[in-house]
This record gives C-alpha cells, sequence and structure tokens, in this order.
C-alpha cells in the first residue's frame, strides 16, 4: 500500500512539473514564468549532480581500480585521474577561463577529439569495404563512393590547390558534406526530437515510470 501511494505521489509531481513547464511555453503569465524557470533551475542542477557522480564512479570504479590492481592500460588510468584532478581542482579554484586550464582543454582535449575524429574518417572506409565484401550493392558503392570522395577533398593537396581537378574535387566534398550529410543529420535531429517527445509525453502520462524503479 506504501509503495502504491509512493508511486502515485511520484507520478503526480512529475506529471504536474511536466505540465507547468509546458505552459510556460505558451502562457505569459508571471506566476507561471516563475514557477517554469525554478523548475528548469533545479533541472539544470540536478543534471550537474549526475554528471558528477557519473565522473566520479567512472574516476572511482574503473580507473582508480585499474591502478589499484595494476591492470593493462594502468599507466593511462593514472594520467587520466592526474589531468582531472587538475582541472577539477583549477576551475573550481579559479574558473574555467584560468590559463593552465585552457592549456589543457588546448592541448590535450582538443588533440584527443581531432584523432578521434580521425579514427572515426578510417573506420567509416573500412566499414564501408567490409559491407561491400558481405553485401555488395550500389548503396554500399555510393557509400565508399563518398567516403573517398569526402577524405580526398579534405587532404591539404585539395585544400591548398588551385588545379582544375583539385577545385572540381573541393566542390564534390563542400557538396556532399553541406547537402548530402546535413540533410541527413536534420533527419536524424528531427527523428531524436520525435522520439525525446514521445518519451515526455510517455512521462506525463505515466505511461512510463523510470522515477519510481
Amino acid at each position: 500500500m506504501v509503495r502504491v501511494g509512493a508511486r502515485v505521489a511520484w507520478a503526480a509531481t512529475a506529471i504536474s512539473a511536466g505540465i507547468l513547464v509546458l505552459l510556460g511555453y505558451f502562457l505569459d503569465n508571471p506566476s507561471v514564468q516563475t514557477v517554469r524557470q525554478l523548475l528548469l533551475r533545479w533541472s539544470m542542477i540536478l543534471a550537474a549532480v549526475a554528471l558528477f557522480l557519473g565522473l566520479f564512479n567512472l574516476i572511482w570504479t574503473v580507473h582508480w581500480k585499474r591502478v589499484v590492481e595494476l591492470e593493462k592500460g594502468w599507466a593511462y588510468s593514472s594520467l587520466v585521474i592526474v589531468f582531472f584532478l587538475a582541472t577539477f581542482i583549477l576551475g573550481m579554484l579559479f574558473g574555467p577561463d584560468y590559463r593552465i586550464v585552457t592549456l589543457f582543454f588546448e592541448y590535450i582535449q582538443l588533440p584527443i577529439e581531432a584523432s578521434l575524429v580521425a579514427l572515426l574518417a578510417i573506420t567509416l572506409v573500412l566499414a564501408g569495404i567490409k559491407m561491400m565484401d558481405r553485401k555488395r550493392g550500389y548503396t554500399s558503392y555510393l557509400f565508399l563512393g563518398a567516403a573517398v570522395l569526402v577524405l580526398i577533398g579534405s587532404s591539404s593537396w585539395v585544400v591548398s590547390g588551385d588545379g582544375r581537378l583539385a577545385v572540381l574535387l573541393g566542390y564534390l566534398k563542400v557538396w556532399l558534406t553541406q547537402v548530402w550529410a546535413v540533410a541527413g543529420s536534420r533527419g536524424i535531429l528531427i527523428g531524436v526530437a520525435l522520439g525525446a517527445v514521445t518519451t515526455g509525453l510517455r512521462v506525463l502520462l505515466a505511461a512510463d515510470r523510470p522515477y519510481g524503479e
């Protein structure tokens, strides 16, 4: 009986908060806007706390355990722990615009992200080749051809070249990335938005109750 009452209370709280936030987008009432802003601030605080707990769990249960037990890759885990603590402490004391914090992002974070993007491009080409081995078709050839054209169009020879072939490859690369890739990205974003709306409506209607599990 107590569990049923707790579930009803959680469902009523979630539905009420969701309705108030939605009404804030349609009604220009000062009271509704105040409540909406308050709920949004609470949600941002909860999201920040959840992010902090996730980082703490990652550092403690994964990297620290690997360092203590001297598992494979413990040296890299120790570097992650050292730079995480240094960035966190300096950022809390001096702010995110502190020179050392920005140096960490410019010379550590950004090169890592660039390397991951480069690996992603190579992985896509290899995936296209494997896809052609397993299931050949015009879609496989289009995928592999587009990936190769984008990689060639992004090379320094095409970017800095002024020849007729370099200009043509540059135009093809821009056309593929700015037209077809952007259109696909917008379709994915529309699908994500529709999924988020559907999930929110299911929570508001108490069809899904993740807060009660």
